[in-house]
């Protein structure tokens, strides 16, 4: 029978290397959207349903102001900002469930 040995920090270090990252900008995004929602007044969740255009508007509105800060490509500030209001809305979802 064969001996088999275990390395205890190769497991660690592949379970810390599987982690997913926390995309760049992604906190301030969510802030900045909240900023937009309570601004603009267009909440991203009402009456059952999510407004898409509220969602898709707050979200360009942060991707700006995320570009200027970060810089990057558009499409990686809209990934991070859609991220942020999709999270955002779901939040709203669940707040009024409650």
């Amino acid at each position: 029978m064969a001996h088999r040995t275990v390395s205890w920090n190769r497991i660690s270090r592949s379970l810390h290397d599987s982690r997913p990252t926390i995309p760049a900008g992604l906190l301030s995004a969510t802030a900045r959207i909240d900023m937009t929602v309570r601004t603009t007044r267009r909440p991203l969740y009402a009456a059952g349903k999510f407004d898409r255009t509220a969602i898709m508007s707050a979200a360009a509105k942060a991707a700006h102001a995320h570009q200027e800060r970060f810089g990057g490509t558009w499409a990686e500030a809209m990934s991070v900002c859609l991220t942020a209001a999709w999270r955002s809305a779901k939040l709203a979802r669940h707040m009024a469930a409650h």
